[in-house]
């Protein structure tokens, strides 16, 4: 065996956890492997749209990550740039300050980011659904609306506050926009003052289906089942401005909107192009078959920060979570036969499919080339990502969540104070009444 070597992965997503799960070899024989993730937890985003609709607890959401990496040091922070040159890592630590990681062989799994578009206002006025913290944030704000809607006395705010948009209609706008749907629906029924009738959903998608990763028939069933919950899709159209609030899209429609989720697509993070690796025009890390990053000596990359060859259609790999999951096995399994001794295997993956839920009891799926619709796809969907999830306990919160939602009424509790936790102890502090000895 060779000199002990240092691995350094570099993110804790899909693609990250399952490399290092199965670098356990490596740690056995002496090598030290180290991850670095922004959070000590790795989020299922999959379970997101249930996140946010309350359907399933956000903890049964996030695997923590030293309790599945058993053989790999975890350090909670930021990688800011990667000098492969010195095979040093910048790192910047929850605390603000940053510390330098030496390494001798890097792994990047950094994911992407929302891709965001230089449209005005929608930065100041949008929402992101790509992380676990959004989706709460969002639980909260739909229903906070509608309480400003019960006690408001200007039908014109009462309006905007239940006008909800979602710009992006693949799987995670319209699993995003199905939940929450349901939920607003669901927690009406608690506001006399308030009828279904007065919210107003709206799905804006720049191409002209939603659903581009299912087939046209189950895309179109799954259009028109929302069309038939009173949600309105506008296709071949896009945001053109959120300014102060006032929606304008590109076919004309204007009006005011409290809410606006942005899912439109995902960019790599930057980490590549900061630190100098080859990429490709959309700043994916270039990879061979088998995720050794092109040219460059004792570096793989995998997942959405990847430009991986997909060798079943002769193109790339999709930023898809089934994949990501794939080629982190793949890398972690072709890393250990470098440094142990073995044959490198190219990724290959065939997509199975894909299954996306439109809400309570209402889905579509079509896994290996057999198309399902209503109660049968929401079944699939759930099943699918049940099985999928790292650890039985995770599957085991899910499965009474689940069980606890068809037995009892939707909890629509909103905690919104989570946002702002320090407040009211700073209103306190504040407080001019003079107060005793402690």
């Amino acid at each position: 065996m060779e000199q002990p070597r240092r691995i350094l992965i570099v993110g804790g997503g899909f693609a990250g956890v399952y490399a290092a799960m199965h670098m356990a070899p490596l740690a056995k024989a002496g090598h030290r492997v180290t991850l670095v993730s922004a959070e000590n937890f790795m989020q299922y985003q999959p379970f997101l749209p249930e996140v946010a609709s309350g359907t399933i607890d956000p903890r049964a959401a996030v695997v923590p990550l030293r309790g599945v990496l058993r053989h790999t040091q975890v350090e909670v922070g930021e990688v800011l740039e990667l000098d492969h040159g010195s095979r040093r890592a910048t790192v910047r630590i929850p605390d603000g300050q940053t510390m330098l990681l030496d390494y001798d062989v890097v792994v990047i799994t950094a994911g992407s980011w929302s891709r965001v578009l230089p449209v005005p206002g929608l930065a100041e006025h949008g929402i992101g659904f790509k992380t676990v913290q959004e989706a709460i944030y969002l639980r909260n704000h739909v229903l906070s609306r509608l309480d400003v809607a019960a006690q408001t006395d200007d039908p014109e705010r009462a309006r905007s506050a239940l006008t909800f948009v979602v710009v992006g209609g693949g799987y995670a706008g319209v699993e995003a926009l199905g939940e929450l749907e349901d939920l607003a629906r669901d927690a009406m029924r608690n506001y006399p003052s308030l009828r279904v009738e007065d919210m107003r959903w709206i799905l804006v998608e720049a191409s002209d289906r939603i659903l581009p990763e299912l087939s046209a028939d189950l895309a179109g069933y799954a259009q028109r089942r929302l069309n038939e919950r009173g949600i309105e899709i506008a296709l071949d159209t896009r945001l053109a401005s959120a300014d102060g609030g006032t929606i304008d899209l590109t076919d004309g429609r204007t009006f005011s909107a409290d809410t606006l989720v942005w899912t439109a697509g995902v960019k790599p993070a930057p980490l590549a192009k900061i630190s100098g690796f080859p990429s490709d025009d959309r700043g994916r890390i270039r990879v061979d078959e088998r995720l050794r990053v092109v040219d460059v000596p004792d570096a793989w990359a995998a997942g959405d920060v990847a430009a991986v060859p997909d060798l079943t259609t002769g193109g790339l790999a999709p930023p898809t979570a089934q994949h990501a999951m794939r080629e982190g096995k793949r890398l972690g399994d072709n890393l250990c036969a470098s440094l142990l001794g073995g044959e490198l295997q190219a990724f290959r993956w065939r997509n199975v499919g894909g299954v996306c839920s439109l809400g309570r009891y209402k889905g579509v799926a079509e896994v290996f080339g057999i198309k399902v619709k209503g109660f049968l796809g929401w079944f699939l969907h759930r099943s699918y990502h049940l099985w999928a999830i790292p650890t039985l306990g995770r599957r085991v919160r899910i499965a009474l969540d689940w069980t606890v939602a068809l037995l009892f009424p939707r909890d629509i509790t909103q905690l919104a104070g989570f946002e702002h936790p320090k407040e009211p102890f700073r209103r306190a502090a504040s407080s001019d009444e003079p107060s005793g000895p402690a």
